[in-house]
């Protein structure tokens, strides 16, 4: 069975509601990145960051998964299908895809603010001062900030190693680490970009000028079908 590997980025989460991470005024929801994703604003103000994860966190719950989320588990029912995403929400794994590497981790989950491998899950969406880890420190989101290391990279990397088919979604890979993910995916292999704004124009990548909730099921159409 064939090994379909697929990065997705927040275009593909857009069409729930969620906002992008960083959008190219620097700000996310209003806020400057460094004021609520780093560890120094953390240590300056958990208060109002773990304020603002708890308010992303009941917006990613009150989402949906949309058509293009819903598409790629149909995939599953023909090729081994790996879902590598740069998103923090959990909408791949609520529409149905059972292989799901997050590289940003996930907002649902939370971590111990001294060892990030203690992860629990989180009932609701509120976190609170009062709520601890094992070793009695805080816990902050499940979410991998700016100045810290990317723990999944390795894995996403020997996936996209043995992808047959690689797709990308959502993402216009300016974010490293995860932009050389591509480095790793076999040159001969069948390549697919689903991008409104797309500026591929290798011969060897198919491009849909589309938003993923038609780009996608555009995309998962022509893999089944062969074409």
């Amino acid at each position: 069975m064939q090994n379909i590997v697929i990065l997705t980025g927040a275009g593909i989460s857009a069409e729930s509601g969620l906002k992008t991470f960083r959008d190219s005024d620097g700000l996310w929801e209003g806020y400057n990145v460094e004021d609520v994703a780093t560890q120094e604003a953390w240590k300056r103000n958990p208060s109002l960051v773990q304020g603002f994860y708890n308010e992303r966190r009941k917006a990613v719950l009150a989402a949906q998964p949309n058509a293009a989320h819903l598409a790629l588990v149909e995939l599953e029912e023909k090729y081994n299908v790996y879902i590598i995403t740069q998103n923090v929400d959990d909408l791949h794994e609520r529409a149905g895809s059972t292989n799901v590497l997050h590289l940003h981790g996930v907002i649902t989950r939370s971590q111990s603010d001294v060892d990030s491998n203690l992860t629990y899950p989180i009932e609701g969406w509120e976190l609170t001062a009062n709520d601890l880890c094992e070793y009695g420190k805080p816990l902050r989101a499940h979410v991998v900030w700016f100045g810290e290391q990317v723990p999944n990279m390795d894995q996403a990397a020997s996936l996209c190693a043995v992808a047959d088919v690689f797709a990308v979604i959502g993402t216009s890979l300016q974010v490293y680490p995860a932009a050389g993910l591509t480095q790793y995916v076999p040159q001969h292999i069948q390549k697919y970009v689903v991008d409104p704004n797309s500026a591929h124009q290798k011969s060897d990548v198919k491009v849909i000028k589309e938003k993923a909730t038609v780009g996608v099921p555009e995309m998962v159409s022509k893999i089944l079908n062969n074409r």
